[in-house]
């Protein structure tokens, strides 16, 4: 933790001195090529793909009440805390409405259901994420799966990787979140105020064997699987219907696709 910290007060001083954004950003990519160890040991039975992405079905999520028990399974799996302050509200899978889900689709020729719906919204795990390349301390890195990892240790709550993301995917912890888990999984590590977290593709639960905790419960709305297995569910899903992703125009490639 404290070299980390270090590594981020020599980057900052570079920028404070004035000095080009190039030379910060190369400082940045330095730190970056130091192995990350993994998050957790994997299990014998431990679910595996080359990529992993995520179909969400939006014509099988039509009721308030499958919508509560994905973003309930989520946040409870991962004790996320409620706050009644929006402004504190820490976030891994919510609803947003069509508009600010794809604010660069033209909405005017769209179904009346598709633009008076409330869509899915998470971390995208993208194919090239900013959020990586702009984290000074390698608290959040890309797996070999493809899976946009954070790690609470090395947070030092800069919050560049919020800044970068486009998806707004991000939520800080601004309080000390433990007093308000209802009631805590003790299988996932609780957070500390100051640090940066998201959804991790339930990568905890994979290790185990276990499918991500919004799909358990999805009732066939959310399909996950391998991206790069052409046999897989989620690729024979996405031959079979169209699908958009959110702001594909950025490049940044997410693996979250939408059945609109």
């Amino acid at each position: 933790m404290e070299r980390s910290r270090r590594s981020f007060l020599k980057i900052a001083g570079i920028s404070a001195l004035g000095i080009g954004v190039k030379p910060v950003l190369d400082v940045i990519a330095e730190q970056h090529d130091e192995a990350v160890e993994p998050i957790v040991k994997k299990h014998d039975n431990a679910l595996t793909a080359k990529r992993w992405g995520m179909v969400i079905d939006t014509h099988k999520l039509q009721s308030e009440e499958l919508f509560g028990k994905i973003i309930n399974a989520c946040h409870h799996t991962h004790n996320v805390p409620e706050f009644k302050n929006k402004l504190h509200e820490i976030k891994w899978i919510w609803l947003e409405e069509f508009q600010h889900t794809f604010p660069s689709i033209d909405a005017e020729y769209i179904s009346d259901h598709a633009r008076s719906s409330h869509f899915l919204t998470l971390c995208n795990h993208c194919e090239n994420p900013p959020c990586v390349r702009a984290c000074p301390t390698k608290a959040t890195f890309k797996r070999p799966d493809g899976i946009v990892m954070m790690d609470f240790h090395r947070c030092i709550g800069c919050r560049f990787c919020m800044a970068a993301c486009p998806y707004g995917s991000r939520s800080f912890n601004f309080r000390d979140p433990r007093p308000f888990i209802k009631e805590q999984n003790p299988k996932f590590p609780t957070r500390m105020k100051g640090v940066v977290e998201k959804c991790n593709f339930c990568e905890e639960r994979l290790a185990e064997g276990k499918p991500p905790a919004c799909v358990e419960v999805s009732e066939g709305a959310l399909v996950f699987g391998d991206l790069d297995d052409s046999d897989s569910e989620i690729r024979q899903v996405l031959k079979e219907n169209y699908t958009i992703r959110r702001k594909p125009e950025l490049g940044a490639g997410p693996n979250i696709f939408y059945i609109v």
